[in-house]
């Protein structure tokens, strides 16, 4: 159980030893003197002690685990119970009524006068003050609706006991039919605050979105990184939990590891705001106006589980050209790798347009972990020679890092350099493309090239 569950439960306990002391004590010097007044708020607080019963039952139920037949928790059964307490009420309610007016059609005799009476109504007044508040603050805290009810009754017994102490005061005085209206006024107070709480609890099971939650959550939401928009949220209590259903914009070219995290932090950023949130994220991956043609390309790939690279596009003014890698399988047959080339071709004319020029390359896909292993050291030394005096421009410098694998492919050489600081990544990138290129010319059985250029002194 947890501890806001332990809290609730330890308070509506007291409240049910509270609740049968004062009952029994107002109920019984209520016949004593004849005060229907008095009789009354008895029979309220005894209708309060059946309703902390329930609570005390209620509230260890209600914070029970999801399960596979309540997959949003137990909470409701709190406002079953409220709604139960409330009818209870009102039942009190009215047949207080019909015995009041009854007294006074019939000039009943008044109470007789006994100090017993006002110090019990007096002692009431302090512990139920104590009660009230003390449910209130943790039906706050745990957002307990059974709590609320528990709460808005002993706030009523204090009214209550405030009318009953004017009423028998009333009677004292001479006036017969203090004491009926009194019980009058302990029915009124009792049916308004009972319409006050049913308003509420009948707006929770209706699924009404608390007030404000949707506006924050929205807010929320939106300050995470990554979302473009929330076109739709919805928000909803069971218990003390939100339950907030977002649609979520996300741009379409974000890898799915990155909208898993943007969908992380929106469900952080929640729980920061309200501890006990549940998200449900749905992720409309969206373009957004800055989106490339490259990205769009990509794009159509990915979503057709196709692996590409290299891609070029040119603007000749009344159209546009594409260029692409396309990896396929090595040992696939040339007509179904062709098959597959043609419909990207398709997906990419669809979204562009008919007039869109599409050219791909078909190559074989790389494995994902090739069989290899590292030259020996006479080899790697040739080639870090030849790439020492590839480099005797001067533009490309201190070849270093140099390693050299044998694979069943051919050889991978990798190495780094330095390039001036100032020299643009087109330029840095065509002078080592040369050497590259002049490598494998020396060295037909190397089989890539991988280098990395960086400026001296880099970290």
């Amino acid at each position: 159980m947890t501890n806001y569950a332990s809290t609730k439960s330890r308070v509506a306990a007291i409240s049910v030893l509270a609740s049968a002391s004062m009952a029994a004590a107002k109920f019984a010097i209520g016949i004593a003197i004849g005060s229907l007044a008095l009789i009354s708020e008895a029979l309220h607080s005894s209708i309060d002690l059946v309703a902390t019963i329930i609570t005390w039952l209620v509230v260890r139920v209600s914070d029970r685990p999801a399960d596979d037949a309540h997959h949003y928790g137990h909470g409701k059964i709190e406002s079953l119970s409220a709604l139960g307490v409330i009818a209870l009420l009102y039942v009190l309610a009215g047949g207080i009524l019909v015995e009041a007016t009854s007294r006074l059609r019939e000039s009943a005799p008044p109470p007789s006068f006994s100090w017993m009476a006002f110090a019990i109504l007096g002692v009431d007044i302090v512990v139920n003050s104590w009660r009230a508040w003390a449910l209130h603050r943790t039906a706050v805290a745990t957002k307990s609706q059974a709590l609320a009810a528990d709460a808005l009754h002993f706030s009523s017994d204090v009214l209550g006991s405030f009318a009953v102490i004017a009423g028998l005061s009333l009677s004292a005085m001479g006036f017969a039919w203090g004491d009926a209206a009194a019980a009058i006024g302990v029915a009124v107070m009792i049916s308004i605050l009972g319409l006050r709480l049913g308003r509420s609890t009948i707006q929770t099971l209706l699924d009404r979105a608390p007030e404000g939650v949707s506006e924050k959550a929205r807010d929320v939401i939106s300050a995470v990184p990554g979302v473009v928009g929330i076109p739709r949220l919805r928000a909803r209590m069971v218990g003390p939990t939100h339950f907030i259903d977002a649609l979520v914009e996300v741009p379409r070219t974000y890898p799915i590891d990155r909208i898993d995290e943007i969908k992380r932090r929106a469900d952080e950023a929640l729980k920061q705001v309200y501890g006990d949130a549940d998200l449900t994220f749905t992720a409309i991956p969206v373009a957004r106006d800055n989106e490339t043609v490259c990205d769009r390309v990509m794009v159509i790939a990915r979503n057709s589980g196709l692996a590409i690279h290299h891609v070029t596009v040119h603007d000749l003014g009344c159209k546009i050209t594409v260029s692409i890698d396309l990896e396929v399988d090595g040992n696939m047959p040339l007509i179904e790798a062709h098959d597959i080339a043609h419909q990207l071709e398709r997906h990419i004319r669809d979204d562009f347009g008919t007039d869109v020029e599409v050219d791909t390359h078909i190559e074989p896909l790389e494995p994902d972990m090739p069989h290899g292993s590292d030259a020996v050291p006479q080899r790697t030394e040739e080639i870090r020679t030849e790439l020492i005096k590839l480099a005797s421009d001067g533009v490309i410098y201190h070849i270093h890092n140099v390693r050299v694998r044998d694979t069943e492919a051919g050889e991978i050489v990798n190495f780094h350099c330095y390039a001036e600081p100032s020299l643009s990544v087109i330029a840095v990138h065509e002078h080592v493309d040369k050497i590259e290129r002049r490598l494998r010319r020396a060295f037909p059985s190397v089989k890539r090239v991988i280098s990395h250029a960086e400026p001296p002194n880099a970290d």
